[in-house]
C-alpha cells in the first residue's frame, strides 16, 4: 500500500508538476506527503573555492554567503510546498531542508517513503538555477524506493507502458507499480511491451509468452484493460521511444537495472539517457 510520498523540491518548472501529481496520488490512496529541500553543501564549496588558495578568506565568506541563501530558499519553497498542500487538503508532514550531498539525503529519506516524485531536471543548487546535477540519475539507480519522474507539463495519465523483458528488475518494477497502485486501475489501459531480439518465429512466441505471463499477472491484481505488444528488434530505446510516441503514452513503467533490450533503452550507458530522454513521465523501480 501507498501511505507515504516524497516530493523533492526544486526551482524549476517540472517541481510544480511533481507537487500536482503527488496532491492528486495523495487524494486516490489517503496517504500523507513529505516536502524535501536540500541545500548542496559540497556544489556550494565547489562553486566558492573557484578563487584558489590565495583567496582561502574570501572564498570561505562566499560559501557561507551562498550557503546562508541556499538555506533561506530552500525554505521559501517549503513554505510554498506546505501552503498548497493545505489547500488541497492533503496531509504533509515532516516537510524539512537538509543539508549534504543531495544523492545522500534522497536515498536516506527514500529508505521511510514509498514513493519518490521529482522533476526530470534536477538542479539542488539553488544560488544558480541552471547548473545542473545528476542528482536524480544516481537516486533511480541507489534509492529502497520507487521514483516517479517527472516533466514540465502535466498530463493526466490514461495510457501506461509497461516495458517488460523477463528480468528481475523489470518484474520488480512491474509488480512495485502494482502494489502502489498510484493511478486508478479501472481507468488505465496498460501496454506491456517487449522488444525482442533477432531469432525468427522462436523469438517471437517466446516474447509473446513472456508477456502473456505478466498481463496475467497484472489481471490478478485488477487492471482492468491490459494488453500487449511484442516489437522485432533493432535499437531498443529508439523502438520504444518511438511506439510510446504513436501510441499516446502517459507514463512508462520500467526496471532500473533491466537486461537484454529494455537494458539497452533504459541504461544504453547511463541512468541520465532515460530521464533526458523520455518526453513523458517514468515509473522506475530496481
Amino acid at each position: 500500500m501507498l501511505k507515504r510520498i516524497l516530493v523533492v523540491l526544486d526551482f524549476d518548472s517540472d517541481t510544480s508538476t511533481a507537487t500536482r501529481y503527488a496532491i492528486e496520488i495523495a487524494h486516490r490512496v489517503d496517504a500523507e506527503v513529505t516536502g524535501l529541500a536540500l541545500v548542496d553543501r559540497k556544489g556550494i564549496k565547489a562553486e566558492a573555492s573557484g578563487a584558489g588558495l590565495g583567496a582561502m578568506y574570501y572564498a570561505e565568506k562566499l560559501q557561507d554567503k551562498l550557503s546562508d541563501e541556499a538555506r533561506a530558499q530552500a525554505r521559501h519553497l517549503l513554505r510554498e510546498f506546505a501552503a498548497e498542500l493545505d489547500r488541497a487538503g492533503v496531509r504533509h508532514t515532516s516537510n524539512h531542508v537538509e543539508d549534504g550531498v543531495p544523492f545522500n539525503r534522497i536515498v536516506e529519506d527514500m529508505k521511510y517513503h514509498d514513493l519518490l516524485i521529482a522533476g526530470h531536471e534536477s538542479h539542488f543548487f539553488y544560488p544558480d538555477r541552471d547548473k545542473r546535477t545528476r542528482t536524480m540519475d544516481e537516486v533511480v539507480e541507489k534509492g529502497a524506493a520507487a521514483t516517479l519522474v517527472v516533466e514540465d507539463e502535466y498530463r493526466p495519465i490514461r495510457r501506461v507502458i509497461v516495458a517488460y523483458d523477463r528480468s528481475v528488475s523489470a518484474a520488480r518494477a512491474m509488480q512495485k507499480f502494482a502494489e502502489l497502485a498510484p493511478l486508478d486501475k479501472e481507468n488505465l489501459e496498460i501496454e506491456i511491451v517487449n522488444v525482442r531480439g533477432d531469432g525468427g518465429d522462436d523469438a517471437r512466441a517466446e516474447s509473446e509468452l513472456m508477456i502473456g505471463l505478466a498481463k496475467s499477472y497484472l489481471d490478478a491484481h485488477g487492471f482492468t484493460s491490459v494488453e500487449t505488444t511484442s516489437i522485432p528488434g533493432g535499437r531498443a530505446k529508439e523502438r520504444l521511444l518511438g511506439h510510446a510516441t504513436r501510441t499516446r503514452a502517459d507514463l512508462i513503467v520500467a526496471g532500473a537495472h533491466s537486461q537484454s533490450g529494455i537494458k539497452e533503452f533504459f541504461f544504453g550507458s547511463t541512468t541520465s539517457g532515460l530521464i533526458e530522454d523520455a518526453e513523458i513521465p517514468l515509473f522506475l523501480y530496481h
